[in-house]
């Protein structure tokens, strides 16, 4: 069994972590270890430290002047019980007043995964792990809460979840609820987190904790491009195998907050759920507030470890479908090639091109409906354009299947724009607060999600496009995030739970269709990166990683994603050179190098190539082939960062029984009389003889003297170096 009770102490465990909580002699349910793994008998509270601090409550039941809960490391912080640092949840009563005073009642346990309604989460069978339940409650309020936890013994993952409850007569307004809470007594750490911008997501940044609060946030509606719903709280020195790291990665694609917090006794703290900011949620008498789910993975061996140990599970226990562990087409999306100036004879012309190139599929983007002949209208009205695209989409879809190749379509479901049939037909569909303008984004407003009616007339429309036409792929966009929010369906005390109920109506609507269509593969997109998170890799294998085709910016992008996130989920294109956002300049089999790591595409027009790149084109399609599985199924690792002084960021592959893998490198910086550079790998089987380059050594020496980067040649030039186990 993975979780023991023992006496007051409960250990969750996984094969090389555990994770240990105790029931005081109040009835406080303290956390006391998280990290190597432990015997269910060893009490770890003992490093809990008892001294009066001055100015530290404590409870009334106590006489005690050492017994604070400011200073002891707790399971779930609440509110207006002395605890002064970070909280998880705040409740009004009735009566205007706060205090929430959760105390232990009782605890079970079940073979399997709990289950979280209406959002995403990990799963597995009984034969995979346990889960249980640690009941909470306030007895003044009727205040229940259900403390949620999931272990999942192979992949060295535990979850969190919790579940609130209103055991009262009373209706309550829940203020803040957030899904998980680490105290940690000792370390020195800092706060690993991955902030950005629209087209260049993702960037690593290492930011020391001090006194008080380092907090990561979106209020945007989304998990957004600005900060990613992911954090690694890492000992100083933590490096890619050496160190103690803890990551946690939030399943929720909307508004989000993360917060570490250094307290006046040197612990730390760590919190993470959605942001309480424009959230108040009415929870009435027997009602319960369901809160998203948060994966922990404790390592003491690196950031790698961590990383494979997301990447295992989230392939295996949170990624569902078909096209997981299947092959996805290699496509060619027109969107850089064409933008909205195409017809279905230009369309057919890029897939013929690319079907004599290899190329498994062409993917329509934006442009293809209602009156969308640039970006001011058109958002909503999701009928094929026929005068544009010259034929129906049957029609066209007909035509591209015909030379064995598929088809796919760009959709914006949750837009709209005011020059268009649907705002004309139904303006109380878009949010927009009364007798207020509005804000705009990219000419569009976004439909109100948290109505069902609003749902099911966009899902109509879009199964209306997908039973009428052999339509393989969807791309789900969404190009602006939430502002000045406002449901016609919501009363005024309700208006808080907007952005939660978006977020559990965006799922809903993507559940019912991901079910009825489970032959057609889903990427999503926000702009690239701007919804790239667990929610959203619940519901489709993968996501178009950035509007940044640059391969050079690609770098610090896709090495960012990569800590958390499987790199098979990263859709990945070859673009044109000069890049399309940068102008940079980089070679052809550059920009293939940087997108065999992810899910292989193109977008530019083939038509416009030279021989010599289009005959690069087939080569390039044939030899991702061979390593497609690779991708979508090994383990990954960071050999150099593109942050460091590096002239060469490298990055290694290999196959799960290390008899196969792919070492890729690319140039970031020149020199006069170049200096010698070596990559080591890592992940090879140390006895065992290994061929790269035409050279065989074993992997202990690979591993430990290194392979010498050819001589360069031109500036951003990279390489492709296989590794066979021979």
């Amino acid at each position: 069994m993975s979780i023991k009770l023992n006496n007051k102490l409960i250990t969750l465990s996984t094969a090389n972590t555990s994770y240990q909580m105790k029931i005081d002699k109040l009835g406080y349910l303290f956390h006391t270890w998280y990290g190597k793994k432990i015997e269910a008998t060893d009490d770890m509270s003992y490093r809990i430290s008892s001294i009066d601090r001055g100015f530290c409550g404590n409870p009334y039941e106590t006489m005690d002047r050492t017994y604070s809960l400011d200073i002891f490391p707790q399971e779930y912080s609440t509110f207006g019980n002395g605890d002064y640092r970070a909280d998880c949840i705040q409740v009004v009563h009735p009566d205007g007043t706060n205090v929430l005073d959760l105390k232990y009642d009782s605890c079970e346990i079940t073979r399997g995964k709990y289950k979280l309604k209406g959002l995403p989460c990990f799963t597995w069978s009984e034969n995979e792990g346990e889960s249980l339940q640690v009941n909470l409650s306030d007895k003044e309020s009727g205040i229940r809460v259900e403390l949620l936890y999931g272990v999942l013994e192979k992949y060295d993952i535990i979850t969190r979840a919790v579940r609130v409850i209103n055991n009262s007569q009373n209706t309550l307004k829940v203020k803040k609820a957030l899904s998980a809470c680490i105290d940690m007594v000792d370390g020195d750490f800092e706060l690993i987190h991955f902030h950005g911008k629209h087209a260049m997501e993702r960037e690593f940044e290492r930011s020391p904790l001090s006194h008080g609060k380092l907090v990561l946030e979106s209020k945007r509606g989304t998990s957004s491009h600005q900060q990613n719903p992911f954090a690694i709280l890492a000992k100083k020195g933590t490096n890619e195998v050496s160190g103690e790291c803890i990551g946690a990665a939030f399943v929720y694609s909307g508004s989000f907050i993360i917060e570490a917090e250094v307290d006046q006794i040197n612990q730390t703290r760590l919190v993470v759920g959605i942001h309480p900011e424009q959230f108040e949620y009415i929870l009435k008498t027997e009602e319960e507030l369901i809160l998203p789910e948060v994966a922990f993975t404790y390592s003491d061996t690196g950031f790698e470890k961590l990383t494979h140990s997301y990447h295992d599970a989230i392939r295996a226990n949170l990624q569902r479908g078909k096209f997981v562990h299947a092959h996805r087409p290699i496509l060619i999306n027109n969107w850089e090639a064409t933008y909205f100036d195409f017809d279905a004879d230009k369309l057919f012309n890029i897939a013929s091109k690319a079907k004599s190139l290899g190329i498994e599929m062409l993917v329509m983007d934006d442009g293809w409906f209602g009156e969308r002949y640039d970006d001011t209208k058109g958002l909503g009205d999701w009928n094929v354009n026929e005068k544009k695209l010259g034929s129906s989409l049957k029609e066209l879809s007909d035509r591209i299947n015909a030379i064995d190749m598929k088809l796919g379509i760009w959709f914006e479901p949750e837009m709209i724009n005011e020059d268009t049939n649907l705002y004309r037909e139904h303006p109380d569909f878009m949010i927009r607060v009364p007798d207020r303008k509005g804000v705009k984004g990219r000419e569009q407003f976004v439909l109100d999600f948290t109505r069902k009616d609003v749902r099911d007339y966009i899902k109509a429309m879009m199964v209306n496009i997908l039973k009428n036409a052999n339509i393989a792929y969807i791309k789900w966009d969404m190009n602006r995030s939430l502002a000045a929010v406002y449901s016609a369906k919501l009363d005024a005390k309700s208006m808080g739970e907007f952005h939660y109920r978006y977020v559990l109506g965006l799922y809903e609507l993507l559940d019912e269709l991901t079910t009825e269509f489970p032959d057609t593969l889903f990427e999503g997109c926000s702009g690239g990166g701007g919804r790239y998170d667990l929610g959203m890799l619940y519901y489709h294998p993968q996501i178009w990683l950035s509007d940044d085709t640059d391969p050079v910016e690609r770098l610090k992008i896709q090495y960012g994603s990569s800590f958390a996130y499987p790199i098979g989920s990263a859709g990945a294109h070859v673009s044109a050179s000069p890049n399309h956002q940068t102008m940079r300049i980089t070679p052809f089999e550059t920009r293939a190098t940087v997108a065999m790591a992810g899910t292989f595409g193109y977008e530019l027009d083939l038509n416009k190539i030279s021989d010599k790149e289009q005959e690069m084109v087939k080569s390039q399609v044939n030899e991702y082939l061979k390593y497609d599985e690779l991708v979508h199924e090994g383990d990954y690792y960071r050999l150099t960062s593109p942050y460091d002084s590096n002239r060469v960021t490298a990055w290694q592959i290999v196959n799960k029984d290390k008899s196969f893998g792919l070492l890729s490198a690319v140039v970031q910086s020149l020199e006069a009389n170049e200096s010698n550079i070596y990559i080591y790998p890592r992940g090879l089987d140390e006895t065992a003889v290994y061929e790269i380059a035409g050279a065989t050594r074993t992997g202990r020496v690979w591993m430990n003297g290194g392979f010498l980067i050819p001589r360069i040649k031109g500036e951003y030039e990279s390489f492709r170096f296989e590794i066979k186990r021979v």
